[in-house]
């Protein structure tokens, strides 16, 4: 594969990393981190007029009709700068299977604003008891030209700002589909949940909750669930790489000025070699992601690449910043000092992906089947 960027790569990175150095400022990541609700709808409306959240939808209804290699570099933005806003909720939860499965009438109405930052769209992947997306408790069943669903769906992301949630239930005879359902609607209710970097998501409770199908519980449902879940990991991944980068760089750059027996502590050899072991972790998680996006773009079975690059997300992903905290020192626990974003998002990404552990048994796994 060619690791060069595209042209829409370039802009779309290059768009990202300007607005969130011109619009995300300290005072404004400071007044989100104390908001109750930990977002901000004034941000939020500024990334809209961006353009950057219209990246996966298409042309038609207010995008720019990219895909998944687009979406991974602007991803990789959004880590960088620990944006807090439900930039991977809307782009790629929501708004990227509605537009590769829906019809042309649910393009029109559920696309309708995301891309101007009018409404939030979001997926419900995870249930109690297993990480496994397509281990499901919730049930669909049919009710005229809709469905009605039943069942608890924990650490939904901006499940208490979305509008729309796509999401996947079961029926009686175990076939997958893929639903959408109006966070307002009757049957369902949303309570409340804090994550570790402090991130509000939901806990979703569906009583018989009215729904409409992307895809019918059949085979096809399986598989439109494995191609979500693929692009949502691998664009996690992505926002690894831009925290573990940034992280590694503020390092570099507080070890070259911080001065001890006179002179800078980068020079010291354990200095030296720890940032070398975290700048060849940073470039294993490049390389990971950019494998499996790349497989992905290019219609490829990609799911031996997602796993090994969730697996490199999660576990360099970790020694990362934990090395970049130990040589920031007291500074880099200073809740004033932006480091601990970092630390904190880094720890998220890696209990959202599934923890490296798990990771490494599943590849075993794989690789012992052959």
């Amino acid at each position: 594969m060619d690791f060069s960027f595209t042209e829409s790569m370039t802009e779309v990175s290059a768009l990202a990393r300007k607005f969130f150095s011109e619009k995300l400022t300290p005072k404004v990541h400071k007044d989100i981190d104390a908001s109750a609700e930990h977002f901000s709808p004034e941000f939020w409306a500024e990334i809209g007029a961006s353009g950057l959240l219209g990246t996966s939808i298409p042309e038609a209804w207010g995008g720019s009709e990219y895909g998944i290699l687009e979406l991974c570099a602007l991803m990789t933005e959004v880590g960088a700068a620990v944006a807090p806003a439900p930039i991977w909720a809307t782009t790629v939860l929501g708004a990227l299977p509605i537009a590769e499965l829906g019809t042309d009438e649910q393009r029109a109405r559920l696309l309708d604003g995301v891309a101007s930052g009018n409404h939030i769209l979001t997926a419900a992947l995870t249930e109690t008891g297993s990480d496994d997306p397509a281990i499901l408790e919730t049930i669909a069943r049919a009710d005229g030209d809709g469905f009605l669903l039943t069942g608890v769906k924990n650490c939904v992301p901006a499940g208490m700002q979305a509008r729309h949630i796509v999401l996947a239930a079961r029926n009686d005879a175990g076939e997958i589909g893929l639903f959408v359902i109006d966070a307002t609607g009757s049957g369902v209710s949303r309570e409340r949940q804090t994550t570790t970097n402090r991130e509000i998501v939901a806990r979703l409770t569906l009583s018989a909750a009215r729904a409409e199908a992307l895809v019918v519980p059949s085979a096809r449902g399986r598989e439109a669930l494995e191609w979500l879940v693929q692009r949502a990991l691998v664009t996690l991944c992505a926002m690894e790489l831009g925290v573990a980068e940034r992280a590694l760089r503020m390092t570099a750059d507080y070890t070259g000025k911080r001065q001890q027996f006179d002179r800078p502590i980068a020079t010291f050899q354990a200095v030296t070699q720890r940032t070398g072991d975290a700048y060849v972790d940073v470039e294993s998680i490049r390389l990971t992601t950019w494998q499996a996006a790349f497989q992905l773009s290019a219609g490829r079975d990609a799911r031996e690449a997602v796993a090994v690059a969730k697996y490199w997300a999660c576990e360099a992903g970790h020694r990362v910043v934990y090395a970049a905290q130990h040589l920031h020192g007291g500074i880099g626990f200073d809740l004033d000092y932006p480091l601990h974003r970092y630390y904190v998002a880094s720890k998220q990404i890696e209990l959202s992906l599934g923890g490296a552990s798990t990771q490494l048994a599943k590849i075993g796994a794989q690789l012992a089947s052959r």
